[in-house]
């Protein structure tokens, strides 16, 4: 009887758990399209959907860093225009919510989805330069905004979706022939402006830099912490599309193979970051020396030496993470393992694919 009874309050427990979580109120997440099919469906979702309608701009497309779910109201949308937020590709903006409507027109079919996915896709398709890149912001902004930009994946990101819509993948199946044409001529010309950037150091294919210049095509500035350099963060995302491409050429097949041969050479041993709090109570990090910590990698390598970088907000180049300031140390990843399942994984899959097919 006693153990019957714990079961029955185990049960009492979990069900009161789930309905809590239940009852959370949801906030958007990058992560929300990729959600169970059944899950679009519901009411939660299409109430989510409602919302996200009423966040795309006259432009087509959907801001930054920002709460999707919460309902749009004046006080919201200035302070997405006032804090330069709006009309991006950067950190998941359009690409995301346009993936979400995507999947809750496939679960259950609503036109005002596909005008929005429509206008968001022409948003997209208008914004890519001619050389085949993709600025952060369109309408283009004065300054790093309209850099041809890596940074965070952005021009890795549209070009999978890209695509996937070009290749006729579900849940884009009713995006219309012509849109498809278009979409495929972008990934190509994308594909092209990616080979292009691609930095050769000593004749030999490295890295990208997270931006690169719109018309020299040469590795730029962003942030006052970020400037030209060689990136072991973004060069993954850029790789990870290239191993993507059907029947690769000899050109995206010696682009992957620098890369990642590249990535293999700059990998840091024998330290690890440590994160703790300082005696003011702020993040921070520092660097420990430990031989058996696995393999990390630098945010940023200096051209031509392939020395760690880093900078705080006076731009200074500096080759220890202790140089810069503490604001910067503890809010900004200038190490991570970025390329590990990469090398471990994708690559070797990669060869293995690529070896069946010749």
């Amino acid at each position: 009887m006693k153990t019957l009874s714990r079961l029955r309050l185990a049960a009492v427990c979990a069900c009161a758990v789930s309905a809590a979580v239940a009852a959370a109120p949801l906030r958007w997440s990058n992560d929300l399209p990729g959600r169970p099919a059944a899950w679009f469906a519901t009411p939660e979702a299409r109430t989510l959907a409602a919302t996200v309608l009423t966040y795309q701009s006259e432009h087509g497309a959907w801001p930054k860093n920002t709460d999707l779910a919460v309902p749009l109201t004046p006080e919201i949308a200035a302070e997405i225009k006032r804090g330069g937020k709006a009309d991006t590709i950067d950190n998941g903006g359009t690409v995301s919510p346009l993936r979400f409507l995507a999947r809750a027109h496939a679960a259950a079919p609503d036109p005002a989805y596909v005008r929005a996915m429509v206008r968001g896709l022409d948003y997209l398709l208008a914004s890519q330069y001619p050389n085949g890149g993709f600025p952060q912001f369109f309408p283009l902004r004065e300054g790093y905004y309209s850099r041809i930009t890596h940074n965070d994946n952005a021009m890795a990101n549209v070009l999978g979706f890209l695509r996937e819509i070009a290749q006729g993948k579900e849940p884009f199946a009713f995006v219309d022939a012509e849109r498809r044409a278009r979409c495929a001529d972008a990934v190509a010309r994308g594909l092209d402006c990616i080979l292009r950037t691609q930095i050769r150091q000593d004749g030999k294919l490295t890295a990208w830099c997270a931006q690169h210049d719109e018309k020299t095509l040469a590795p730029a500035w962003a942030r006052k912490y970020e400037g030209p350099s060689l990136s072991g963060n973004e060069s993954v995302g850029l790789v990870r599309f290239l191993m993507g491409v059907e029947k690769p050429s000899p050109e995206i097949v010696a682009a992957i193979e620098g890369a990642v041969a590249w990535l293999r050479s700059v990998a840091i041993t024998g330290i690890r970051q440590e994160v703790f709090s300082g005696a003011d109570g702020k993040r921070d990090k520092r660097i420990v020396p430990d031989p058996a910590a696995p393999p990390i990698w630098a945010r940023f390598y200096e051209l031509g030496t392939n020395r760690p970088l880093f900078m705080g907000r006076d731009s200074v180049p500096r080759y220890a993470l202790a140089g810069i300031e503490q604001e910067r140390r503890g809010g900004y990843a200038f190490y991570g393992d970025w390329p590990a399942s990469l090398l471990e994984k994708d690559y070797p899959r990669w060869r293995a694919k690529l070896a069946a097919t010749r």
